[in-house]
C-alpha cells in the first residue's frame, strides 16, 4: 500500500506563516514567526461559500523531542506521512474527516515538553492561547474541546497527556503514544553518559595526581553549571551534524531546563546531578519528579475524568523503557477511576507512526 501514489482524496496541505507573540524574546533567541502546517480533510471545501459550510473536529499533532510539525508532512519513502496517512483512514471509513494541525515548536534544545518554561519559553501557552485560537479563525472547525484533541509521541506523547490533565477546558481527548513517564527508570539511567559527554568541556585539562574534590565542585552539589554545559551547547550549535551521545546530552540539557528551570541559575536552569560527583542531588531530582506523568493522576483525576477519550500505547520492546512507565500510568489512571485504553505492541520507540492508524480513528470516534 505504502510502496504505491494513493489513488483516493489526499485532502490539501496549507502552510501558514505564524507571527507568535507568546515567543517573542523566548530565552533560547528561537524565532516568534513560525510555518503552521494545516491539513484540510476531502470535502472540505464542498458547498462551502462566503465562510459556511461544514465544520470538523481538530486535531493537534505535537512533534517528539529534535521533531517539528513540518517533519510530519514531508514526504517520506516507503511510508505515509501523516496527512497521506489520515487520507487513507478517511478514504477506509475508519477515520472521520477532521483538520490535522502540524505547530513548529522545535528550539535550540531539540525540542520541549509543551509545558511553560523560562528557561526554553512558554509552549503550553504558545499551542493552547495562540495557536487553537487561531486554528478556528482560520479554519471551519467545531470550535469546543469535545470536538478537539490533541496527540503525540515521546516528547510529544508526554504533551499529550500532560495537556489532559492541565488544559481540559481545550482539549476534549488525547492520544499518547510512548510518552515519557516513570522519571526514575527513563531519564535517570542516561544520565551517567550526560555526565561524560558534558566532561570533555570541563573548565581547565585533569591532570592525574591528588584531586580536592569539594574544590572541584564549585556548587556543582546545588545543581549549577561551572561553565561545562555552556561550552556543550555553544559546540553543538556550531556543529553541522550531532553524535548519538551529543543528541542524548542535549535531551537531558532540554529536559533539566523545562522542568527545573530557575532563571538564577547558569543558563536559566539547575541540574539533577553534581557534574563533578555523579551524585543525585534529591532536591533538584524532586523538581523533576513533579513533572512526572505517573505523579499527576491524582492531582487532575479530575480533569482526565472529564476528557471524553484517552488512549495510551507503548511498545513492549522500547528501548528506552518507557513501557514501564506506560503500564505505571495505567495503572494509576485505572486507580483513579479514569476510563482509558492502554495498549502495547511487539515493537520498540522508533519509526512507530503506524500506530497512528489506531489512536486517529480512536480521536475522531470519540471528538464527533
Amino acid at each position: 500500500m505504502a510502496l504505491k501514489r494513493p489513488k483516493w482524496d489526499t485532502g490539501t496541505l496549507v502552510v501558514l506563516e505564524h507571527h507568535s507573540r507568546v515567543l517573542r524574546d523566548n530565552p533560547l533567541g528561537d524565532p516568534s514567526v513560525r510555518n503552521l502546517a494545516v491539513w484540510l480533510p476531502p470535502g472540505y471545501d464542498e458547498g462551502a461559500t462566503h465562510g459556511r459550510g461544514k465544520r470538523f473536529p481538530v486535531l493537534v499533532d505535537m512533534a517528539g523531542f529534535t521533531g517539528s510539525g513540518l517533519g510530519h508532512v514531508g514526504w517520506k519513502n516507503f511510508s505515509e506521512n501523516v496527512p497521506e496517512r489520515a487520507a487513507r483512514l478517511v478514504h477506509e471509513g475508519r477515520m472521520a474527516p477532521a483538520i490535522l494541525v502540524f505547530p513548529d515548536c522545535f528550539t535550540a534544545l531539540g525540542g520541549n515538553q509543551y509545558i511553560n518554561s523560562t528557561a526554553i519559553g512558554a509552549y503550553a501557552d504558545y499551542i493552547t492561547k495562540e495557536i487553537v485560537p487561531f486554528i478556528d479563525r482560520e479554519f471551519r472547525t467545531r470550535a469546543a474541546r469535545d470536538h478537539r484533541g490533541c496527540f503525540g509521541k515521546s516528547s510529544g506523547g508526554y504533551g499529550a497527556i500532560v495537556h489532559g490533565m492541565k488544559y481540559p477546558a481545550i482539549w476534549g481527548a488525547i492520544a499518547d503514544h510512548s510518552g515519557d513517564a516513570y522519571f526514575d527508570f527513563v531519564y535517570r539511567s542516561d544520565w551517567p553518559n550526560t555526565l561524560n559527554e558534558l566532561a570533555k568541556y570541563r573548565p581547565g585539562a585533569r591532570t592525574p595526581g591528588a584531586l580536592h574534590v569539594k574544590k572541584a565542585e564549585r556548587g556543582m552539589d546545588r545543581g549549577l553549571d561551572d561553565g561545562r554545559v555552556r561550552s556543550f551547547l555553544e559546540a553543538v550549535w556550531k556543529k553541522r551534524k550531532l553524535s548519538g551521545s551529543e543528541v542524548h546530552c542535549l535531551m537531558n540539557m532540554c529536559m533539566a531546563a523545562s522542568y527545573d528551570p530557575d532563571r538564577r541559575a547558569p543558563n536559566g536552569f539547575r541540574l539533577p546531578f553534581n557534574l563533578e560527583t555523579g551524585e543525585l542531588i534529591e532536591k533538584r531530582w524532586q523538581a523533576w519528579l513533579r513533572h512526572d506523568p505517573i505523579n499527576l493522576v491524582k492531582k487532575h483525576r479530575s480533569n482526565l475524568r472529564s476528557l471524553r477519550g484517552i488512549y495510551i500505547d507503548c511498545g513492549f520492546r522500547d528501548q528506552y523503557q518507557i513501557h514501564y512507565g506506560c503500564r505505571i500510568l495505567s495503572k494509576r489512571l485505572a486507580a483513579a477511576g479514569i476510563r482509558h485504553v492502554y495498549e502495547e505492541f511487539d515493537d520498540n520507540h522508533s519509526d512507530i507512526d503506524y500506530r497512528m492508524d489506531v489512536s486517529l480513528p480512536f480521536l475522531t470516534r470519540v471528538l464527533r
